[in-house]
């Protein structure tokens, strides 16, 4: 007997839609989670299930495969060789109707290629930063790719004449942002919160000058508050603030698990690693100082391959590429900027003036305006992925 149609057409018992879903870090992994919902709503209405898979089902955790840098990876390139063999099996093995890949572009292209070699539609969510480094990179990103969904405005027209179907869908931070009244709450007076980083090594290198700075800012009432991304995060902070002498300038010091956007949602201003916490940061509307420090190996290659932007911040390169002049929404203190004098300089009148505290809000503000778009980012990105299986 034939099967009875459901909505939009399909048969009610279709077998369930194989998606191939991988996300190689914990943001991913959070817009991965809303993702496999926003999928599975909306097959539902149709009649039609969904079966996932992706790195975990392959036993490999979020924690191993987000490592940063070229040593710390030639260091465990056989481990990385036997997630790209595992995968490639399940792509030839179990046929996915569509791999998914989020961010994570070193191991997350090259799968998306050999799955799209083998007629399977291949769906990228974040461009690879293109128009930070070569604009050579962008013909390999479009040969791999059926389609790329980008959460920065600016981001498709830098595909244009490649044959890549390209397409802006907002940022899921906004639409998170929005749920939760960012910028509704009434701030805490004299609150300062620091994002050293969520990884071990960026922990290692950022923390220990943001802790020296402390010492130039001490002040009656001040509240340092450190969010801790993980368990290994947090032994590390606590290793950092043990091993230095802030206790002594009279600085109240609180460590927390998780709770970033609350807390930048409440705090005075930050000083916050580079990533995706800078651009929380600016749709928390909290003014904020970037900081950033790695290898001297690594910041000399940086410099030579970083071409197509003066700023690494988000918030900036937005503000940037939208024709920004004057002040940038965000101060970037790098490598060897990056000094505790410069921290305190730059935080010492966001802890004290309100009209500077203003002045940087609404420079975040008319950055974050342009991250807007029509619809729940995700769910648009649900509807694209269904569009091409």
């Amino acid at each position: 007997m034939a099967a009875r149609p459901g909505a939009g057409g399909r048969p009610v018992n279709a077998p369930p839609l194989r998606v191939l879903l991988l996300a190689g870090e914990e943001s991913g992994v959070l817009y991965a989670e809303r993702l496999r919902d926003a999928l599975a709503g909306a097959l539902a209405r149709t009649g039609r299930g969904v079966a996932f898979r992706g790195y975990d089902t392959e036993g490999f955790r979020t924690g191993d495969l987000a490592v940063m840098g070229f040593w710390p990876v030639i260091r465990r390139l056989f481990y990385f060789l036997g997630v790209a063999r595992t995968l490639k099996r399940v792509i030839r093995d179990w046929r996915p109707d569509v791999v998914v890949t989020i961010d994570y572009p070193g191991l997350n292209l090259k799968l998306a290629a050999y799955a799209k070699a083998r007629g399977i539609p291949a769906v990228h969510i974040v461009c690879p930063q293109v128009w930070a480094w070569h604009r050579n990179r962008v013909p390999k990103v479009a040969a791999a790719l059926t389609k790329l969904l980008c959460f920065f405005p600016f981001e498709p027209a830098l595909f244009a004449g490649t044959g890549l179907d390209a397409r802006f869908i907002g940022h899921p931070l906004v639409d998170v942002f929005a749920r939760e009244a960012a910028g509704r709450v009434k701030k805490d007076e004299k609150v300062l919160a620091l994002l050293p980083g969520s990884r071990v090594g960026e922990i290692r290198r950022n923390l220990p000058r943001l802790v020296r700075a402390l010492g130039l800012l001490a002040g009656e009432g001040l509240k340092v508050v450190v969010p801790a991304a993980n368990g290994k995060a947090e032994q590390e902070i606590r290793r950092v603030l043990s091993a230095s002498s802030v206790s002594d300038a009279g600085v109240q010091i609180t460590i927390q698990r998780g709770g970033a956007r609350a807390l930048l949602r409440r705090a005075t201003c930050a000083a916050v690693a580079s990533g995706t916490a800078t651009l929380e940061a600016a749709l928390a509307r909290c003014p904020t100082v970037l900081v950033y420090a790695v290898s001297p190996l690594l910041a000399w290659f940086a410099r030579r391959v970083i071409t197509g932007v003066h700023y690494i911040g988000l918030a900036n390169v937005i503000w940037e590429k939208d024709g920004g002049t004057g002040t940038p929404p965000m101060p970037e203190l790098l490598q060897e900027a990056f000094t505790p004098e410069a921290v305190a300089a730059r935080l010492g009148p966001l802890l004290a003036d309100t009209a500077a505290r203003a002045a940087a809000v609404r420079r975040l503000d008319a950055a974050m305006a342009r991250l807007h778009s029509d619809g729940d980012a995700l769910g648009l990105a649900a509807r694209e992925i269904l569009n091409v299986v």
